[in-house]
């Protein structure tokens, strides 16, 4: 949360599962649509949360297999857990607010004595939920007997039934709404409220977010029938909150439109290269610009002709250098001229680049250092590189027509560095 010194221009809450993450769209673009506008437009200035009913191991596991951005806050096991960054550091307050009057020991004793109830996975039993599979048509009546009992132990705790069939168990201060209510709070105490906030979901767990006052909300197009019935008995009133057209990330990328939230045109949906201009004066526009056409050119989605390569020549210094994650160097141009043999190489393939967290530091009046992560997937597999480059204006040009890179070096991340990386040109 300290990464901004002031507030965010918008803070994105969105759930995982079937609303950021398609389970059901193999390629991922609609996701990755969703990158390219986060990191070209609202990384350096706004804010990322996850709110997911998983527990970190799942959502660990999911990040492996879905291109998933870095969020700056991540909520996670249905409110229960809050966590900040990278690293992702556990908030203590949150834990002291969930600990009245819960005690998970009583609350997994009287839930096994109900044969409705089907203990999930060890993973997705925390400090603060105890989650268990239920049939849809016994919820309700399992539901009601466990408040009865829980509330004769001097309990004081809420159930939530989302997804058809999962039935968690939280402290009633729990949620993914309380959680979000939690932060906001937070950050007015700091004097850094969110200008916007935009909140998104699909199931019954989601409803706390929208119940949320002041934040504007969006149900995607796919949402489950818990969900649309609660708004329709809550909520359908309120102009803040819409029911997309757009499956999962796209119809966040839509209700940021319907909102004017910001920019709404993910660099994705742009595709002739040479007519993907800068849109404001962030160089992590840039970055995503540069490779994306990455992207295209090795899946020969753009044209084999050299106007494309001098363009990206004319975005070099002459003397700019490249340092490889081997740690070989090469000039920022000669890397340009070996484009030409990768041309085509992953044609048909399921070969995708994205960047994350991609964040500007303006180092003199017309110099920028970006650090950014550098993710590619092929055939299954993930490799990934941190890189830092060194971004500046033109000399005679304005901010609008675009930036020179002046240096880029990269290092192999973490497992990426055991990996076969002979088609890693850049």
């Amino acid at each position: 949360m300290d990464r901004l010194k002031t507030s965010a221009r918008l803070m994105i809450v969105s759930d995982l599962d079937h609303t950021m993450v398609d389970h059901h769209e193999s390629e991922n673009l609609s996701l990755l649509r969703f990158n390219a506008l986060w990191e070209s437009n609202y990384r350096h200035d706004s804010l990322l949360v996850f709110s997911t009913g998983r527990s970190p191991t799942l959502y660990k596991e999911l990040r492996k297999e879905k291109p998933m951005l870095t969020p700056d806050i991540t909520i996670m096991s249905v409110g229960t857990e809050i966590t900040y960054g990278n690293s992702m550091v556990p908030d203590e307050g949150w834990v002291e607010v969930l600990n009245q009057k819960w005690d998970v020991n009583i609350v997994k004793e009287e839930s096994s004595k109900f044969r409705e109830l089907e203990l999930q996975p060890d993973t997705e039993q925390r400090p603060h939920k105890v989650s268990f599979k239920v049939d849809k048509d016994k919820a309700h009546v399992v539901t009601k007997s466990l408040l009865e009992r829980f509330e004769k132990h001097g309990l004081d705790v809420k159930i939530i039934h989302s997804g058809g069939m999962d039935l968690d168990i939280l402290p009633q201060g729990a949620g993914k709404g309380q959680a979000l209510a939690y932060l906001l709070k937070k950050f007015k105490t700091e004097g850094k409220l969110p200008n916007n906030t935009l909140v998104c979901g699909d199931s019954g767990n989601d409803a706390e977010l929208f119940s949320i006052p002041d934040v504007y909300g969006v149900m995607v197009s796919n949402a489950q029938e818990e969900l649309l019935q609660w708004h329709a008995e809550n909520a359908k009133n309120n102009p803040k909150i819409i029911h997309a057209t757009e499956r999962c990330a796209a119809g966040i990328i839509q209700a940021i439109g319907h909102f004017s939230l910001g920019p709404n045109t993910s660099p994705r949906d742009v595709m002739d290269f040479l007519d993907l201009k800068l849109e404001n004066v962030n160089p992590g526009h840039e970055v995503v610009k540069f490779y994306l056409f990455y992207e295209r050119w090795r899946r020969a989605e753009v044209e084999n002709s050299e106007p494309y390569l001098a363009s990206l020549k004319a975005a070099c210094d002459s003397s700019g250098v490249f340092v490889h994650p081997s740690g070989i160097e090469l000039s920022l141009c000669e890397i340009i001229d070996s484009l030409r043999s990768y041309y085509g190489d992953e044609r048909g393939k399921r070969f995708r680049v994205w960047v994350d967290q991609v964040l500007p530091v303006q180092i003199s009046p017309d110099t920028w250092l970006v650090k950014f992560k550098k993710w590619e997937s092929s055939g299954g597999e993930l490799k990934c590189c941190t890189s830092t480059a060194i971004l500046s204006s033109k000399d005679g040009t304005t901010v609008s027509d675009g930036r020179t890179w002046v240096h880029l070096h990269q290092t192999w991340f973490e497992e990426s560095a055991s990996k076969d990386h002979s088609t890693w040109p850049i």
